[in-house]
């Protein structure tokens, strides 16, 4: 038999709608790194589009 017990307790109620969450502001250095892959991805597809359009016609 043991020592001792825990009681259950059951979690509080809850009462009405949730607060909203509040979005933050994305930071500087998140904006900044956005901004590099936007740059890479565009740059991507301008070369795939260049490759596709200089390879020669098979014969």
């Amino acid at each position: 038999m043991p020592a001792f017990t825990f009681e259950k307790i059951a979690p509080p109620v809850r009462r009405g709608p949730l607060p909203p969450i509040e979005t933050k502001q994305r930071g500087v250095i998140v904006q900044v790194l956005g901004r590099f892959v936007e740059a890479r991805i565009q740059r991507a597809e301008r070369i795939d589009s260049a490759d596709h359009t200089d390879k020669p016609l098979p014969k």
